[in-house]
């Protein structure tokens, strides 16, 4: 679609990560109209992939309290593109090590999503990881510090999203991707 365009755009409040904005915008018959906005640096999630003796898939998954929705949440490491000029790559490697103790030897990327286009600007980058070896952990904030690490067959983490237990999309996603990439 072309023909929409930006009219102006005004702070609403300047959090640690996120901008709120209120956003004016032209449709392409003239009218305006009026968005609220939270401006995002992006975020990475990776899935961790092993295989165990017999070459049956598996991968590590977190369970992590999450704040907005006052649960804990089974996903795949994932974290904030929170230091400027960071490259996604090496986000994804560094949230290896601070949530889960793992070093990747191979990481690929699957995909760029927008999690969530009617309210943020944000794009996660998806990786598969590889080659995995452990590493201290490097938690970061009282959610990682009490973070569940989970050993699962892949097979377990898909039956997962099928029953709802797995709800959150960067996991979703990427989980299915995996499983797609290795057929």
């Amino acid at each position: 679609m072309t023909g929409f365009e930006r009219v102006s755009e005004d702070l609403v409040h300047q959090g640690y990560i996120w901008r709120v904005t209120t956003a004016r915008f032209r449709a392409p018959d003239g009218e305006e109209f009026e968005r609220d906005v939270v401006r995002s640096p992006g975020a990475v999630g990776v899935v961790p992939l092993w295989f165990d003796a017999e070459g049956v898939p598996g991968v590590v998954l977190i369970r992590q309290y999450r704040a907005p929705y006052e649960a804990a949440i089974i996903e795949i490491p994932a974290g904030m593109r929170d230091i400027p000029g960071e490259p996604p790559e090496t986000t994804a490697r560094r949230e290896l090590v601070e949530e889960i103790g793992m070093q990747a030897g191979a990481l690929v990327h699957l995909l760029d999503m927008y999690p969530s286009p009617a309210m943020t600007d944000s794009i996660t980058s998806i990786y598969l990881a590889t080659e995995l070896s452990a590493c201290e952990r490097d938690t970061h904030g009282p959610e990682e510090r009490h973070m569940e690490v989970l050993n699962v067959s892949l097979a377990e983490a898909l039956e997962w999203v099928v029953t709802g237990v797995i709800r959150d999309a960067k996991t979703v996603a990427g989980l299915l991707l995996a499983e797609r990439r290795l057929r």
